[in-house]
């Protein structure tokens, strides 16, 4: 039996549980999803607490993700929003716009999911979640970067936040170039 993952948007309403889903213990609880907003220099010399309050400040101003719960529980976090509010990622060379891209694309960043909640189709809920809430905000085009295990399978969760080709695949998602022989970029039309 699979339990029936529900998602929503984050708003104000739902920071306590989007603490609950980032936890004390990890990377998520560090990161609190500032790695691709932040330059490199403000990223080294963030704390846990700034970086918490930074996704704090960015959900009482607007809503750049999902949660899922499962009865009632939550359970899982997905980052998405336009490409343009992560300024890390025009810097990567991973990630990095190239002549073809076009100019409007939203971005799925980022995947948490609580331990003890994993395996459970989580990620594919979220996934589907993050495309609803850009295609409801007027997103028409939405990319994700994520790792492919099935080339290097030794790949950590913690490597894994960026979310599996799989996953991407079973999205709708077309790969548009491999940037590694580990990374792809990945594309969909909503």
């Amino acid at each position: 039996m699979t339990d029936e993952v529900v998602t929503e948007s984050v708003d104000a309403s739902t920071w306590n549980e989007l603490q609950t889903v980032f936890g004390t213990k990890g990377d998520a609880s560090s990161c609190w999803c500032q790695w691709f907003k932040l330059s490199r220099a403000d990223w080294d010399a963030a704390t846990r607490e700034q970086t918490r309050a930074l996704l704090h400040e960015q959900v009482q101003e607007g809503s750049p993700g999902v949660i899922a719960r499962i009865d009632g529980e939550p359970v899982g976090w997905a980052a998405v929003e336009p490409f343009s509010a992560y300024s890390a990622l025009g810097r990567s060379p991973i990630t990095r716009r190239t002549e073809a891209d076009p100019d409007d694309v939203w971005a799925v960043t980022c995947f948490v999911v609580r331990l003890e909640y994993r395996k459970r189709g989580v990620a594919r809920a979220l996934l589907a979640g993050a495309l609803e809430h850009a295609r409801e905000r007027g997103a028409t085009v939405i990319e994700g970067y994520p790792v492919d295990p099935e080339v290097r399978p030794s790949l950590s969760a913690a490597e894994r936040y960026h979310g599996t080709v799989s996953l991407f695949r079973d999205g709708g998602f077309e790969v548009v170039r491999r940037p590694s022989a580990t990374r792809a970029v990945m594309r969909r039309e909503l």
